[in-house]
């Protein structure tokens, strides 16, 4: 195991440098707090929670930090639980009072007096929209409810092309200063990637930030070997589902644990990035939890035909296939809706948090119609998609502005499809997939003014993705935003495997097994987000002090080659150029780590963990066995954890 950050050793080598290498972050360093378990988010108990993992989130200390470092971080974060969160602590009592609503205000509202008016005509009470009654717009904006959106970031609008929009970024000044070098190669690389390597810099240097970002929206194109090779180790990860089933034991959830297994190395080894990246954008925003009760021969498959199918297509394609697709009908539970028994958990989902979101102003009657209008889809016991004109709701429904007679049992798929591209183009889903992305790739409240331009083109290019990440891309908004995000724990990790350099290897299963129980303890494990609204991704959402310290051993386990199974270059590869003395030597380093030299004082404090001076000679490029504690150190800082 390689040595840990904060050992029992009194005379433990990192721990004393850590107050004087961070003394200007101290209290507000931007890195993950673990809101809940896996087991928690499964409504687990607090035994399970501990069973889970040994580290208990914990506050920060406040106290004043740089203005660049409070961008996107709310001045309150004193959280309320969401509404499925507080269903799970309340017992199964409580999930029969989940149709009451999702802001409190409108939880105990006016309900039917006879039960049976919610089947057989769709009225009842509890219509104050969430919207009205106060309810955060977004899981993320509870979070970051103090900010308001960040309307300045020092430059705005759009340019014709993607370079020409870095120029003009470049010439402005940032209202938010970073601590991050500004190069547009760099702040590309960092958020349309899982974090930059040495290759990846050279090709967008060599093809031109407007190529590669072409190249990127075109991945079918794009060579992709060594995430070929690793996927050969996770073979059930892109079986269909028939082939699941003839390969593995009924029940038996080994395809949705190597698909976890899959997702972390195709993140870090894939060199179609941006696709990936909006894999895990979708991924989160069409959450189906990894592994789930029932999910054994469909999680995959899900995966493959509708989240990466569609990642970079119509969002209406990628909706309408989500509904028509066994894991999310399993995970939401649509399988046990019908007409006499209407379960009103997926309809309120696709309103809530797959379409037009809590702004877009639905009400509860809105709810139970969405409800009735995807009764009968459901899933078979060989896990394929059915659907059961039998169990289908008849009747006139409205939801918002779309209207049906929905007469005929049999013509229900047909009339649920409309109704879900009615959703898909609907201005309130343009806004809200809209401001995610912008979350994704800006910053944690961003500009409304870019958020607006991006709806303006997802609606007029029908819900096609990569016209409105162009657009994005032309925005002097993306390109002025460096430093403005936090790498949460997930992205960490895959950056600091990315910029060291480690590889598929002769045992790349047991290794991806090994480094998944990690992010286990990082508190974000690919595709473990239990609750369907997906992993938060904002900073306030992953601040703790436990979280940073594993995010510091994660690094330590790179540099000190834990992953055993794998091609891990050793610390003294880092640096291949002579460098003369210790200064010189630990710029070179930090350009091969962080892209960019550290500050004096922070270089100073490095200086005096090694006990020497800038001007000591260098004559072992492994610094005399130092270097796998020193290179650590470099990744720890900021600089490694913005993006």
């Amino acid at each position: 195991m390689p040595e840990r950050l904060f050992s029992d050793d009194p005379g433990d080598a990192p721990k004393k440098v850590k107050g004087a290498f961070f003394s200007d972050y101290t209290g507000e360093f931007p890195m993950p707090r673990v809101l809940q378990s896996p087991a928690e988010a499964s409504g687990g108990t607090a035994a399970d929670n501990d069973a889970a993992t040994s580290d208990k989130p914990s506050r920060r200390a406040a106290g004043p930090a740089p203005a660049w470092l409070r961008t996107g971080r709310p001045a309150l974060h004193e959280l309320t639980r969401n509404r499925r969160q507080a269903l799970m602590a309340l017992g199964g009592g409580a999930v029969a009072l989940g149709a009451l609503g999702t802001g409190a205000a409108a939880m105990f509202g006016p309900v039917a007096a006879d039960p049976d008016d919610f089947v057989k005509t769709g009225s009842g009470g509890g219509n104050v929209s969430p919207r009205d009654a106060g309810s955060f717009s977004n899981r993320d904006s509870s979070y970051t409810s103090g900010q308001g959106d960040l309307n300045d970031l020092g430059a705005s609008g759009t340019a014709d092309t993607p370079s020409q929009a870095a120029v003009a970024a470049m010439r402005a000044t940032p209202r938010f200063p970073t601590p991050l070098n500004r190069d547009p190669v760099l702040h590309l690389l960092r958020r349309a990637t899982f974090g930059p390597t040495t290759a990846d810099i050279a090709a967008v240097k060599q093809m031109g930030i407007d190529a590669w970002i072409d190249q990127q929206l075109d991945p079918d194109k794009i060579a992709d070997p060594l995430a070929d090779a690793a996927l050969k180790a996770v073979p059930t990860a892109t079986m269909s589902t028939a082939d699941i089933r003839s390969s593995v034991k009924d029940g038996d959830n080994k395809p949705m644990y190597e698909l976890t297994r899959a997702v972390l190395a195709r993140q870090m080894w894939s060199s179609r990035q941006l696709f990936e990246v909006m894999v895990d954008f979708w991924n989160n925003h069409l959450n189906v939890t990894s592994p789930f009760d029932g999910g054994w021969d469909v999680r995959g498959p899900y995966d493959v035909g509708v989240i990466r199918k569609h990642a970079l297509g119509k969002f209406s394609d990628m909706l309408i296939a989500s509904a028509r697709d066994p894991a999310m009908m399993r995970y939401l539970d649509n399988t046990s809706s019908d007409k006499r028994n209407v379960n009103e958990n997926y309809g309120r989902e696709l309103l809530e948090l797959h379409t037009v979101g809590i702004d877009g102003g639905y009400n509860e009657k809105d709810v139970r119609n969405s409800a009735y209008l995807m009764t009968g889809r459901t899933a078979t016991r060989d896990g394929m998609f059915k659907y059961d004109q039998n169990k289908h709701w008849t009747g006139a429904v409205k939801v918002l502005g779309f209207q049906h007679a929905n007469k005929s049992a049999k013509d229900g798929l047909a009339v649920g499809d409309a109704y879900l591209l009615y959703l898909a183009t609907h201005p309130s889903t343009a806004r809200y997939v809209a401001r995610k992305l912008c979350v994704r790739f800006v910053c944690d409240t961003p500009p409304q003014g870019l958020v607006d331009r991006l709806a303006k083109t997802y609606q007029e290019s029908g819900s096609a993705i990569a016209p409105v990440l162009k657009v994005l891309f032309r925005s002097l908004e993306f390109w002025i935003a460096t430093g403005l995000k936090t790498r949460r724990p997930l992205e960490n990790f895959v950056a600091t495997a990315r910029v060291v350099g480690t590889t598929p290897g002769a045992d790349t299963a047991n290794a991806l097994e090994d480094m998944y129980t990690f992010t286990n303890k990082l508190g974000q494990p690919p595709l473990g987000w239990g609750p369907p609204d997906g992993y938060p991704d904002v900073a306030t959402a992953w601040s703790s002090a436990a979280g940073m310290l594993e995010t510091w051993n994660a690094h330590r386990a790179f540099m000190q080659q834990q992953w055993k199974g794998l091609n891990n270059p050793k610390a003294d590869t880092l640096v291949t150029q002579p460098a003369a003395t210790l200064g010189t030597y630990l710029d070179v380093l930090s350009n091969r780590l962080i892209f960019q030299p550290m500050q004096q004082n922070e270089k100073d404090a490095l200086i005096k963990f090694m006990g020497a001076k800038a001007d000591t000679r260098i004559t072992d490029n492994n610094l005399g066995g130092k270097l796998p504690l020193l290179a650590p150190l470099i990744l720890d800082s900021v600089y490694h954890a913005l993006r």
